[in-house]
C-alpha cells in the first residue's frame, strides 16, 4: 500500500469507528442484530428504531462493505451480515417496501455483500430484481415511478435499478433504461440529470446523486458492452459535473436528512469511473484524471473541515465548511412526504456523518488504485 492510500485507510477507519461507535446498535436489544440509529445525539423515537430510515441503512451496509473489502477482517464481514438482517427484520414486510429507489439501493447493498464477501443473499436479489423489473413503464413516459402507483418517473429511482439489473444479468432492460435517462433526463444546457419528469413537465432540480448513480451506471455499461456511447456519456457527465458542482474541485453544497448522503453518492460512481472505466483513448484518461481530482480534493477538504469528539470525526454538511458540534437544536430529521428533511444541526444525521465515510472510502479507492 502506498503513503497516499496508507493515509485514506487510516482515515477511512476513523470514519467506520465514528459511525459504529455513535450510531450502529442492537435492535430493540435483540442479539445478534445491528442497525444504524439515525441521530446523534438521538431522541427516544431514534433509539427504539421507530424512526429508522430504510434507504440511510441500504447504504450503511453498503459502506460497511466498502470497508470490509478495503481490509477483510471477520468482524467486518460479521458487520455486513448483521446488518442486512435486520434490515430485513425491522422492515417487518420483508425486503421489499414502496419506494422502487429504495428497494433499488438496498439490492445493489446485496449484491455487493454477496460479490466481494460471499454473503448469500440470492433469494432478496432475486425479490428486489423482480419488483425493478415489473416497474417498468414505457407506456406510461417511464422510466420505472419513484414510488408505487406514482407517475413520477425520476432518476434516484432509475439510475440505481438500472446499474443493479445491469450487475445482476439484465443487461437489456439496464441499457434501455439508460437511454431513457440520457433522452428524458438529460438537460442539454449543463449536461446534467434532472431530477425526473411527471406527465411530461420536467422537475429541474440538480441532486449530485443523480449525476453519482448514472456515472455508475454508464460505467459499469461501458465494462460490459462494446459500444463506445457509454464510455461518451461518462466523459460528458465528469466534465458537467467538475464544471457545474465543484469549486476547485471540491463538491459544493451538501445538507442533512436524505440530502446528507447526496454527495458521498457522488463521490462513491466518481471513484468507480476513476479505478474502472475502460481506457480506450485520451478522453477516458481525462475522465479518470478528472474524476479522480474532485474525489481526493472532496476529501482532503473534508477532512480538514471535521471536528473531532473524543478522537473520532464529525463530518459537515457542506465539505468546504467547518463542521458544527451536533445537537438537538430546535428540530431533529423527520419523514415527510416521501423524504426525510434534515434536522436543525444537520451533522447529528447519520446520513451526513455516512456520507462523509463514503467519501473517505471513495479516496482510499482512488489512492490505492493509483498505486497499483
Amino acid at each position: 500500500m502506498n503513503t497516499a492510500a496508507a493515509v485514506w485507510s487510516e482515515r477511512a477507519d476513523a470514519a467506520e469507528g465514528a459511525i459504529v461507535s455513535r450510531h450502529v446498535r442492537r435492535l430493540w436489544a435483540l442479539p445478534g442484530t445491528a442497525l444504524g440509529v439515525v441521530g446523534w445525539p438521538a431522541v427516544r423515537r431514534e433509539r427504539l428504531f421507530l424512526s429508522w430510515h430504510y434507504w440511510w441503512q441500504a447504504h450503511l451496509i453498503d459502506t460497511a462493505v466498502d470497508a470490509a473489502e478495503r481490509d477483510a477482517t471477520p468482524r467486518r464481514r460479521r458487520r455486513v451480515v448483521r446488518l442486512a438482517r435486520t434490515h430485513r427484520f425491522r422492515n417487518i414486510t420483508g425486503w421489499t417496501n414502496n419506494y422502487y429507489d429504495d428497494m433499488a439501493w438496498l439490492g445493489l447493498s446485496l449484491e455487493r455483500a454477496e460479490r466481494h464477501l460471499y454473503v448469500d443473499h440470492r433469494g432478496a436479489i432475486a425479490t428486489l430484481v423482480d419488483e425493478l423489473v415489473d416497474a417498468w413503464q414505457p407506456e406510461c413516459g417511464g422510466g420505472i415511478p419513484w414510488r408505487r402507483r406514482d407517475n413520477f418517473f425520476n432518476a434516484p429511482a432509475n439510475g440505481p435499478a438500472a446499474l443493479l439489473l445491469a450487475r445482476t444479468g439484465r443487461v437489456y432492460r439496464a441499457e434501455e433504461m439508460a437511454d431513457w435517462l440520457h433522452d428524458v433526463l438529460l438537460d442539454p444546457e449543463t449536461g446534467l440529470v434532472l431530477d425526473g419528469i411527471r406527465d411530461g413537465v420536467h422537475e429541474r432540480a440538480i441532486y449530485s446523486y443523480c449525476q453519482g448513480v448514472t456515472l455508475g451506471l454508464e460505467t459499469e455499461l461501458a465494462l460490459q458492452l462494446d459500444d463506445p456511447c457509454h464510455r461518451r456519456r461518462v466523459h460528458a457527465l465528469v466534465a458537467a459535473v467538475d464544471d457545474h458542482l465543484t469549486e476547485r474541485s471540491v463538491v459544493t453544497g451538501g445538507g442533512g436528512g436524505d440530502g446528507g448522503l447526496f454527495n458521498g453518492i457522488l463521490a462513491r460512481y466518481l471513484a468507480m469511473v476513476a479505478t474502472t472505466l475502460p481506457v480506450v483513448d485520451g478522453d477516458d484518461v481525462r475522465a479518470r484524471t478528472v474524476a479522480a481530482r474532485i474525489v481526493l480534493a472532496s476529501a482532503e477538504a473534508a477532512w480538514e473541515n471535521r471536528l473531532q469528539v473524543e478522537e473520532l470525526p464529525v463530518f459537515g454538511r457542506d465539505w468546504s465548511q467547518q463542521a458544527r458540534l451536533p445537537g438537538l437544536g430546535t428540530s431533529v430529521a423527520r419523514f415527510a412526504g416521501g423524504t426525510v428533511r434534515e434536522s436543525a444541526v444537520p451533522e447529528r444525521d447519520m446520513s451526513v456523518q455516512l456520507g462523509g465515510w463514503m467519501l473517505m472510502e471513495a479516496a482510499y479507492a482512488v489512492a490505492a488504485s493509483r498505486s497499483r
